[in-house]
């Protein structure tokens, strides 16, 4: 009965980890097939393998032969080698059959909760990894620095510089950043600042206001009288008093 309530619950924490985790939050399917049959090949090896005396050292040798040749096969991101290790974890610990039996439920529960924390997009949402090509060839590492956050919107955390090609005038960076775009000017129409921009910086100069018209205002000819009537409410009205 034990053999089958694991399995069960392999079967059901592999199919969170993939269809609840990896494939709602990152939309690979390739991986997601990955997943799915190196878990359950691992859990059936282990399983085979647990009643014999070097069942465990099989299992473990399993798991980094698998490790080695999937790692090898392709580039993976870092939080997909993550979710290929915790697939072959859960496989192991269903097949290998550990008593007591609520012991290897609580070592599943225990992996599907960390990558579910862990790959959350609001831990630590604004850090961020990019490779960044510059069109100018940048050694020094102040002037570097400001540029790339100029371009990445973002505080720079570390920079490595893995091409500096003076003779085509280009710089390719590793960037490690946090994206804080309010920091920085947005780009926006007609060279204008974004009003964010101007509510973070209050000491930024605003855009410059449209000059007044220099062109004077048309005046009557010379040697005719000024009827007040239809004189401009801003112009002053003289009035003089004849003599009785």
């Amino acid at each position: 009965m034990t053999p089958l309530i694991l399995i069960a619950a392999d079967l059901a924490a592999i199919s969170i980890l993939t269809f609840a985790l990896y494939l709602r939050r990152h939309r690979r399917r390739d991986l997601v097939v990955s997943y799915l049959g190196m878990n359950v090949g691992v859990m059936a090896v282990a399983a085979a393998l647990s009643g014999s005396a070097a069942g465990v050292g099989l299992g473990l040798g399993l798991f980094g032969v698998l490790s080695i040749i999937r790692l090898r096969s392709t580039e993976l991101a870092q939080h997909e080698v993550a979710y290929y290790f915790s697939a072959l974890a859960l496989g192991l610990i269903a097949g290998l059959g550990i008593d007591p039996v609520w012991l290897p439920l609580a070592l599943m529960a225990m992996i599907l909760l960390v990558m579910f924390v862990g790959d959350h997009s609001r831990v630590l949402p604004a850090y961020r990894h990019q490779t960044v090509i510059l069109d100018r060839a940048i050694a020094v590492d102040e002037d570097l620095y400001a540029r790339l956050e100029e371009v990445v919107h973002g505080k720079v955390h570390s920079a490595t510089v893995q091409e500096l090609d003076l003779v085509n005038d280009k710089t390719v960076v590793d960037v490690r950043y946090a994206y804080v775009p309010a920091t920085f000017p947005a780009a926006t129409p007609a060279g204008k600042i974004a009003p964010g921009y101007l509510a973070a910086h209050p000491s930024a100069d605003p855009a410059p206001s449209k000059p007044a018209s220099s062109k004077p205002a048309p005046s009557e000819p010379a040697g005719l009288p000024i009827d007040p009537a239809s004189a401009p409410a801003s112009a002053p009205v003289h009035a003089s008093a004849g003599a009785a």
